[in-house]
């Protein structure tokens, strides 16, 4: 008999005493000793009353022929059906004694025989569990919890159309000269997670990149910014630093100095985020609403409580205010000077499809919509304007909505999953616009074309704006684990004005991509990119000579993204 299979044999006779139910008086004291005094059977095929059908036939059968300690009845039966008094338990277990003695001497003496190399083992065991203390005792912390997250990017953009020979600025010729070079840039992230009852969360980030005076950070137009830019100039940031808890089962509340309201949601409105391509499109069609406000946030977020896999509301909202820390009166937190960003946001979740509504009330601030035309991504004043346009300190206000549906196949396949968002802003001042409606012919306002708005289209006479995106995603394109996309859209475009000025300021811009997941860590990712009229030069004016008259911009970029 094997020693693994002797080494069974114990605990498998001894569990048989688990399921007796009779006592001594309950016993037919004369089937006992037949049964205990009838000679040890051979075959599972002995017995008249078991058939292969029974559910412990080859249980039965391994007793029997394996481990040798399975006696019957006289009349060739088993009787399995009956309950097992204890007398009838103590004579199987008696059948199997001589089987326990001879597994326990054996053990003793293959321990006698290793009994060196058991010692090195639990030599070796007792170091290893003295150098794990060692270690619990001088890490850093129990409940913290490191990722790393490097992105790469060796790209460039070029201009495209546009009057010939043109040279001022915003034109083709002055783009290109300026932008028109490779660029490789990166973005480093260090994340450190720390826990402290298993469902809090305290998140540090440690942030650095080289986007500077690249197209990649929107540099020449907004619009050709990507998702991770970040330009340090190569210094290391503290990014966020927040703290989220749990209120019961169903609220998450979270504070912190350093946050953004996008990563405060109850859920991303896009299935449409397979990479971190052009902004724009990480902003769910509404870069107005969902804008991307960092500083001190108090935010919460309520998720209906069901069962897993069924569909569920969630509401959240969040209070940022990018300029906490002034000391001059004009900034600080609750005042009307905190360039203060409020996203609130209903969602509903299924498990093919979600849909979104979300509102965004914004006091002030700088390029509050993110990402649009460069008539539209103008600041909303604080302190009021050039004196040019109106001899008064003016404060101003936006209102932010956008709705979103997305939906996603069953299976990956031929079948993309759609995400579209539309959204929609309205501006409002405490000094009403003064101007006069121009002519809409004539110079723009500076003779060298800057690509900023017109004098019609000055920030106190832009009333509305609006932004649309649909996004295609290809998840397990071709491989398990990569993923192609394609979308397009209208990055955010002045669509009204207060003096009744015709726009002439939209545009659009797309993108596809294809991520190749070389293994779990690292991604290599090549997209390209179109954008017509981003710079809404002289919007709403006849082009000059010396301006990009339907000025676009072609690029493209291979990105590398290392995570562990």
């Amino acid at each position: 008999m094997k020693l693994f299979q002797k080494l069974l044999l114990a605990p498998a006779a001894l569990g048989l005493l688990a399921p007796v139910a009779a006592n001594a008086a309950d016993v037919n004291l004369s089937g006992f000793s037949a049964y205990s005094t009838e000679e040890q059977v051979t075959s599972i095929t002995q017995f008249s009353d078991v058939q292969p059908t029974d559910w412990a036939y080859q249980a039965l059968s391994n007793l029997i022929e394996r481990y040798g300690c399975v006696a019957g009845y006289p009349n060739g039966t088993f009787r399995g059906n009956r309950a097992m008094t204890r007398y009838e338990a103590a004579a199987l277990l008696n059948a199997c004694l001589d089987r326990i003695t001879e597994v326990t001497d054996e053990l003793k003496r293959l321990m006698k025989e290793f009994e060196r190399e058991l010692a090195i083992l639990k030599g070796r065991v007792d170091g290893l569990e003295a150098r794990v203390g060692e270690l619990e005792a001088t890490q850093f912390s129990t409940t913290t919890k490191l990722e790393g997250d490097y992105y790469w990017a060796l790209g460039g953009v070029t201009a495209t159309g546009g009057n010939s020979n043109s040279a001022g600025t915003g034109s083709k010729d002055w783009y290109n000269k300026n932008y028109g070079a490779m660029h490789m840039v990166y973005d480093a992230r260090l994340n450190l997670k720390t826990s402290f009852t298993g469902k809090d969360l305290l998140y540090t980030r440690l942030r650095a990149g080289n986007f500077d005076n690249s197209p990649f950070d929107g540099k020449g137009f907004k619009l050709t910014k990507f998702d991770k830019a970040e330009a340090t100039d190569n210094a290391v940031i503290i990014s966020r630093l927040y703290y989220r808890f749990p209120v019961g089962k169903e609220f998450k509340f979270a504070v912190g100095p350093v946050a953004r309201n996008t990563e405060f949601l109850g859920t991303k409105p896009f299935y449409y985020k397979g990479w971190s391509g052009l902004d724009f499109f990480q902003l769910f069609g509404a870069p107005g609403t969902y804008n991307k406000a960092t500083g001190s946030l108090v935010g919460a977020i309520w998720k209906q409580k069901v069962k897993k896999g069924q569909p569920y509301f969630t509401v959240s909202s969040s209070y940022v205010a990018a300029k906490p820390n002034g000391s001059d009166g004009s900034r600080g937190i609750m005042t009307s000077k905190s360039e203060a960003s409020t996203l609130t946001q209903l969602a509903y979740n299924a498990n093919q499809w979600k849909a979104s509504f979300g509102w965004n009330y914004t006091q002030c601030g700088d390029d509050t919509t993110r990402s649009g035309t460069q008539a539209a991504m103008v600041d909303i004043p604080c302190n009021g304007i050039d004196g040019n346009i109106v001899d008064a300190r003016t404060e101003g206000h936006r209102n932010g909505f956008a709705a979103t549906l997305a939906w996603r196949p069953k299976k990956t396949g031929l079948i993309p999953s759609i995400s579209t968002g539309w959204g929609y802003n309205a501006y409002s001042y405490s000094t009403p616009y003064t101007g006069s409606k121009p002519a809409q012919t004539g110079a723009a306002n500076k003779s060298t074309g800057q690509p900023n708005i017109a004098g019609n289209l000055n920030v106190m006479n832009i009333q509305s704006t609006q932004s649309w995106t649909v996004g295609l995603q290809w998840d397990d394109a071709f491989a398990k684990g990569n993923t192609g996309g394609f979308a397009i859209g209208q990055p955010t475009f002045v669509t009204s004005t207060r003096n009744g000025t015709t726009p002439f300021d939209a545009g659009y811009v797309m993108e596809g991509f294809y991520k190749f997941q070389v293994s779990d860590n690292i991604a290599v990712t090549p997209v390209l990119f179109y954008m017509s009229n981003p710079s809404s030069a002289g919007a709403g004016y006849a082009q000059t000579s010396n301006q990009g008259s339907n000025l676009g911009v072609f690029g493209g970029a291979l990105t590398t993204r290392i995570k562990f």
